[in-house]
This record gives structure tokens, C-alpha cells and sequence, in this order.
């Protein structure tokens, strides 16, 4: 799994379905309000990148609107049909 590193983190790029990340576009929205989260999902709407954090129920933060388990509704009631996209995964999460 490819690697990449933001806000001091080492993150695996755990999905990218339809080529959908990019770093330089990923660097320029990302804010430390991503770091409690142990992953990333971004997603491409109208050409414009979005990200969600989600946790798995291991973590001290974790929410059910955030549970990881649920990322297949999330893509499916609020993201653009067949959108490009990617979800990273902290490196210390177990997978």
C-alpha cells in the first residue's frame, strides 16, 4: 500500500477508486481538524475535492455518524454517483 504523509502523519492510501487521490489538492484543504480522525475519505464533486474523517469504534472520539463501517452509506446518500474517490487510513489503525 502506498504511503503519504500529512499533518505529521503517515497515512496509507487504503482505497482509491478511479485514480481519485491527489496529494498537492489533498495538501491544500487538509486541516488539523482531520488529526482525531483514523481515516480520510475524500471525494470529487464538480471537480472540487471534499474530505469527511471517520473513525473506527476503537477510538476514544469515535461517533456513529463517523463509524467506518458506515462509509458505503456515506458514499451512496451523500456523494455524486460513481464520484472518484479515496479513503486513507492512519498507519497505526490495525486494518
Amino acid at each position: 500500500m502506498e504511503k503519504v504523509k500529512l499533518l505529521d502523519q503517515t497515512y496509507s492510501i487504503f482505497k482509491n477508486e478511479k485514480d481519485g487521490f491527489n496529494l498537492e489538492e489533498t495538501e491544500k484543504i487538509i486541516t488539523d481538524y482531520f488529526k482525531d480522525f483514523d481515516y480520510i475519505l475524500g471525494d470529487w464533486s464538480y471537480g472540487k475535492l471534499r474530505l469527511k474523517g471517520f473513525n473506527s469504534r476503537r477510538n476514544p472520539n469515535f461517533k456513529s455518524i463517523n463509524d467506518i463501517d458506515k462509509v458505503d452509506d456515506y458514499l451512496k446518500d451523500y456523494c455524486a454517483y460513481g464520484c472518484k474517490y479515496f479513503i486513507l487510513a492512519k498507519e497505526d489503525v490495525a486494518q
